[in-house]
């Protein structure tokens, strides 16, 4: 899905210097661990303005909500804030936790960010506070409720793998993937705002579970998961590895499929039905490249090879036919990549992303969409890359406006493909906010026992996004109402 990229906060202007000045906590030479610390940070300055950052660390019991107090002493005003409730009184500062980030775990940390105004002189401030407690100095935890364990595991996720056209478990049960996707993963890093967009903690992920979905779909950033220099370090590298590793942990507990998928990559493309002009993982490409997408798919399958129940997906939406000339091209491109017509990066094809799973021993389940936005799989068992494990999936994606959203396109160019092999329907939605199209869908995926996933569990407007819900504890919207009952009158 080309869903609407998240709003900007931190347009200030071209004229804005970085400067990167770090506040780090202080702590006493005793060595006792202080209640909690807070790391301050000013990243960006102007002339009467700049952008700061909070980094708060809990090192008392759990919390179930926060709230950060600071002074000002040289007249900065907070302008805006994101990731918490800003306010200020004179030169008192609050940063209270949102409703999805407020509970703080021992040893857990979060962050925050605001714009503020300065003249004068900008030094940071000092007699950080967190529920009134102080943080970066001495002391004993002030004493709450002991931490909550988390629940116990409500199932196993299955161990999926191909055998004919069928999805089996372990022991063979034939399997189907239904549930929904779970955005964020793939923009909130790179655009500088945090890992994830709303809570994925257990609590919402049980609400998925909830819905008897038992497939989550993870869309990724594949700068974000090397930790390239374009990403802030708390948001990539090793620190976003372990955020998706945690969130892939959470929906196995509940007995869901993760399924991992790259969605942004780099590459410079600027020609038809571009994204963006970026060369940086900005939004979606036509292909992945080959200098980074190779070795993201090395380094997630490394990560995972030793878990079969994680499935991998390639490539959101492919679109080479939008810049080649043939849809001989086009699908030549998609398989063997290299220099593609109209495509300006080197591309990596769906067999070098095949084999670079391959290569780390992986035997996961892999899926791989097709043409136009993964809207055609005509030519895909022609072009279909060779998988030595024999574990190949063939993905699809279909909205009311797309071209391929009619009973006779899928009688002609799905039902061939889903007879060899099988077929997920990686992302089903509509803009209408309701429901009439996806129950379109379904009827015929369920009709031949296949798979598919709604676009998307996150909380946008169902008409843009589209959206499943309004709510992280699963409220449905008018729109979701339709997958959320189909898939309990499924599986309930």
């Amino acid at each position: 899905m080309r869903h609407p990229p998240r709003s900007g906060l931190l347009l200030v202007g071209a004229a804005v210097a970085l400067v990167g000045t770090a506040i780090a906590p202080t702590v006493t030479a005793s060595g006792a661990t202080p209640a909690c610390t807070v790391e301050y940070s000013v990243t960006n300055q102007w002339d009467a303005g700049f952008q700061g950052a909070v980094k708060i660390t809990n090192n008392m019991a759990s919390v179930s909500s926060w709230s950060l107090t600071f002074d000002f002493a040289q007249g900065q005003k907070v302008t805006q804030g994101w990731n918490a409730k800003w306010s200020q009184s004179g030169t008192s500062v609050t940063a209270a936790n949102e409703n999805w980030n407020g509970s703080l775990a021992s040893g857990a940390s979060v962050s925050a960010g605001f714009l503020a105004s300065w003249s004068g002189s900008n030094t940071a401030p000092t007699g950080f506070k967190l529920n009134g407690t102080a943080c970066n100095v001495d002391g004993e935890p002030t004493p709450t409720d002991p931490p909550p364990t988390d629940p116990p595991p409500t199932g196993e996720a299955p161990k999926l793998h191909v055998s004919g056209n069928k999805l089996v478990d372990a022991g063979g049960a034939t399997r189907r993937m239904l549930g929904v996707n779970r955005s964020g993963g793939e923009f909130m890093c790179v655009q500088g705002y945090g890992i994830f967009d709303g809570p994925v903690d257990d609590a919402a992920v049980k609400a998925i579970a909830d819905w008897k979905a038992n497939t989550v779909r993870i869309p990724l950033n594949e700068e974000c998961w090397l930790g390239l220099s374009n990403i802030k370090p708390e948001y990539g590298g090793a620190n976003y590895i372990a955020a998706v590793k945690d969130l892939v942990a959470k929906v196995e507990a509940h007995g869901m499929t993760p399924l991992v998928e790259l969605h942004w990559s780099y590459g410079q493309y600027t020609g038809n039905s571009a994204g963006c002009s970026d060369v940086h993982a900005t939004c979606q490409k036509p292909m992945p490249d080959a200098q980074y997408t190779p070795s993201f798919w090395s380094s997630v399958a490394g990560t995972f090879k030793d878990d079969p129940a994680v499935a991998f997906d390639l490539f959101n939406e492919p679109y080479p036919d939008r810049a080649t000339s043939t849809t001989t091209q086009a699908w030549t491109c998609w398989r063997d990549g290299g220099t593609c017509p109209g495509i300006s990066y080197e591309v990596a094809g769906m067999q070098d992303l095949v084999d670079a799973v391959r290569g780390t021993g992986a035997k996961n389940l892999i899926l791989a969409g097709g043409l136009a936005y993964s809207n055609d799989l005509s030519q895909w068992l022609t072009y279909k890359p060779s998988d030595p494990t024999g574990n190949l999936v063939a993905a699809y994606h279909v909205y009311n406006f797309n071209t391929c959203a009619s009973e006779s396109c899928w009688n002609s160019t799905l039902a061939p493909v889903a007879a060899q092999v099988p077929l997920v329907a990686g992302e089903i939605g509509e803009n209408t906010c309701s429901h009439g199209f996806v129950d379109t869908v379904m009827k015929w995926f369920d009709d031949r026992n296949l798979s598919y996933l709604g676009w998307t569990w996150n909380t946008w407007d169902c008409s843009s996004g589209p959206s499943l819900i309004s709510d992280y504890d699963g409220t449905p919207t008018s729109y979701g109402i339709g997958l959320r009952d189909h898939l309990r009158a499924l599986n309930g």
